[in-house]
């Protein structure tokens, strides 16, 4: 089948007018398009899948926006590069940390080095209440525009903040690792 034909104006035009099966063949012609395309820069076949299925929807949700209806494949590619973005960016990773409900993490246990979890309490308790609940969102692998939406600011706002925490934390641990180096070398 000819390009052109492939993904036709009319076809597209129907899709968008509410077309069931026009929508359902445009999306089925854009599979094999997207999964060379995503086999081309990352060749890994478990993420290729997610990720032509999420291009997919993309394009699915956004399809009445389409202002030309003969600029569906290139609407479909630039949905595609936003997916690749977002794999690069972390965002395939998993949202929450999910645990057995008869055995929940036990959070007040103490790791085996001693004193390393009051250096790490002394650090984080240095951050405002704001700075810890945007890093434990960013633990919970959250993304930066997620977050800003659920604290109601803006994306730059929420990376600020996490590098100035993590400078802050740095900064009270190396005072304590120097503080021991110190102590040890004098022993």
């Amino acid at each position: 089948m000819a390009a052109s034909r492939e993904f036709d104006a009319g076809l597209v035009e129907r899709a968008q007018a509410g077309d069931e099966q026009a929508r359902e063949i445009l999306l089925t012609r854009l599979q094999p398009l997207l999964r060379a395309f995503f086999i081309k820069r990352i060749g890994r076949k478990t993420e290729v899948d997610d990720l032509v299925q999420n291009t997919l929807l993309r394009v699915h949700g956004g399809l009445e926006d389409l202002n030309h209806a003969d600029r569906l494949k290139a609407f479909a590619m630039k949905a595609a590069l936003f997916e690749l973005h977002d794999l690069y960016r972390g965002r395939y990773g998993t949202k929450e940390r999910l645990y057995d409900p008869e055995f929940p993490p036990n959070h007040s246990e103490r790791p085996t080095a001693a004193g390393s979890s009051i250096d790490a309490e002394r650090a984080l308790a240095m951050l405002t209440p704001k700075a810890r609940r945007i890093l434990e969102l960013r633990e919970y692998g959250y993304r930066y525009q997620e977050i800003a939406e659920m604290i109601g600011t803006t994306e730059a706002a929420i990376k600020m903040q996490v590098k100035r925490a993590f400078d802050k934390m740095r900064d009270a641990l190396a005072t304590v690792i120097v503080g021991l180096t110190l102590l040890l070398g004098s022993l």
